[in-house]
């Protein structure tokens, strides 16, 4: 009997992804089918993003093209909790859940695929259905966020900070490791805020107790042997602890850390946690602390309120901080967002401007730390293997948001090794080496 197919379109960013992961894999222990294609699947369930107007747009034509092409959808995802949303434009959905709702949206598939009879037509493997290559993996430690900032629309998605106990995270990470993962990017909506909700409770983990928290959970996950990269942390004072663990060595020298602004008065606008932190001294700090570590950053361009001066004050921090990498958004007034109420909004133009101004400043600023790498030796880890020879990422770089390293003539490479290569050449994004 052929098992029942669920297709699965999954948007949004690598929490969304993992969301889908885990939905995906308690469906294949189900035994469904996931079908790659809208003509073979049964029904099709769409994970969504509505974070900015942007992806908001983008759900609901993915939605619209599963209706089209198949014709039964379930949605679920962060655009699900603004369900008249999508109903006013898709009526036909057959059913809508919110964000990190496994047992709905399973419950909504028996719903409207019914369950094989028997469970153990597939079997999965230990560390779970992933949606990544093998070589690298997402680990979610958290849920959900306890801030208030005044542009964001997340917490009323996915609700308070909810953190996973330590034992478990640390458990998932070895399992990944054990099946082959080369390298996991730790991913939350507030990585460093991990534990605050359950007090730092301490769980067992092989023969030790083991606080809930950030620093507990990076050493341990230290102890793996793998790539540990760190993304979506607020700079909170015990960030700096951390930092002797990448000059160590245990996880990589990575601190993906959005900043969002450098104007005093619009931070203090934005509700933004650690608004006050003299954040160029951290900086300065950490860089003295362990000389490689990579600073990756994001910033919002044209928020209400936005001025002149305040705008080069932002260009200004990017010339003292000298970020390795920096990304920017126009504000986009997402419905319910606070911001939206604020006076004096930024006209469209000026945000335009604004952000080709910033991109063009940090394109400078990139390409020139990337200049000072040439001649210079690092581990890198490969992607993918080409005709012209071999493509990876350095430690320095995250899949999908940073640079990659093109290595000429390295055809006899596989995906997932973990090489060193010295520097020949570098744009402002990318980088050419050869193998030492």
């Amino acid at each position: 009997m052929k098992a029942p197919q669920v297709g699965f379109v999954s948007l949004g960013c690598p929490k969304a992804l993992v969301d889908s992961e885990r939905i995906i894999t308690k469906l294949r222990a189900e035994g469904y089918d996931i079908s790659n294609s809208y003509d073979d699947a049964d029904l099709v369930v769409v994970n969504t993003c509505g974070f900015i107007d942007s992806a908001v747009e983008e759900s609901l034509d993915s939605i619209g093209e599963a209706i089209a092409k198949n014709g039964k959808v379930i949605v679920t995802g962060c655009l699900g909790s603004r369900d008249n949303n999508i109903l006013e434009k898709h009526p036909q959905v057959l059913e809508i859940t919110g964000a990190h709702a496994l047992e709905e949206v399973v419950s909504a598939v028996h719903k409207h695929l019914p369950q094989p009879h028997d469970p153990f037509t597939s079997l999965v493997p230990p560390e779970g259905i992933k949606l990544t290559p093998r070589h690298y993996a997402y680990l979610k430690i958290s849920e959900g966020c306890n801030h208030r900032c005044t542009f964001c629309i997340i917490p009323s998605m996915r609700g308070d900070l909810v953190s996973r106990p330590v034992n478990q995270v640390i458990a998932e990470a070895k399992r990944l490791a054990d099946a082959g993962v080369k390298e996991i990017m730790v991913i939350s909506q507030d990585t460093s805020a991990y534990g605050v909700d359950l007090k730092y409770a301490e769980y067992p983990w092989q023969g030790e107790q083991i606080a809930t928290r950030f620093t507990a959970l990076a050493k341990a996950l230290g102890e793996l042997g793998i790539w540990v990269r760190m993304h979506y942390v607020y700079p909170y004072p015990h960030v700096d602890d951390v930092i002797p663990l990448m000059a160590e060595g245990k996880i990589l020298p990575y601190l993906d850390i959005p900043f969002q602004h450098a104007s005093p008065r619009i931070l203090k606008l934005m509700k933004r946690p650690a608004s006050t932190q003299n954040n160029l001294e951290r900086i300065q700090a950490w860089r003295k602390v362990c000389p490689e570590i990579t600073l990756r950053s994001t910033f919002i361009v044209g928020f209400p309120g936005e001025t002149d001066a305040e705008f080069e004050e932002l260009l200004d921090f990017l010339d003292a901080a000298q970020l390795d990498k920096a990304g920017a958004f126009k504000y986009s007034p997402v419905d319910g967002a606070v911001a939206n109420q604020l006076p004096d909004p930024v006209p469209e133009a000026v945000k335009e401007k604004r952000l080709a101004r910033f991109m063009a400043k940090q394109a400078e600023i990139s390409a020139q730390r990337l200049q000072q790498k040439i001649g210079k030796r690092d581990w890198v880890i490969i992607d993918e293997v080409v005709e012209e020879g071999a493509v990876g990422r350095s430690r320095a770089d995250a899949p999908d948001i940073d640079g990659l390293v093109f290595i000429d003539n390295a055809t006899h490479l596989t995906v997932g090794d973990i090489v060193q290569v010295e520097f020949e050449d570098a744009d402002e994004h990318d980088m050419w080496a050869h193998l030492v």
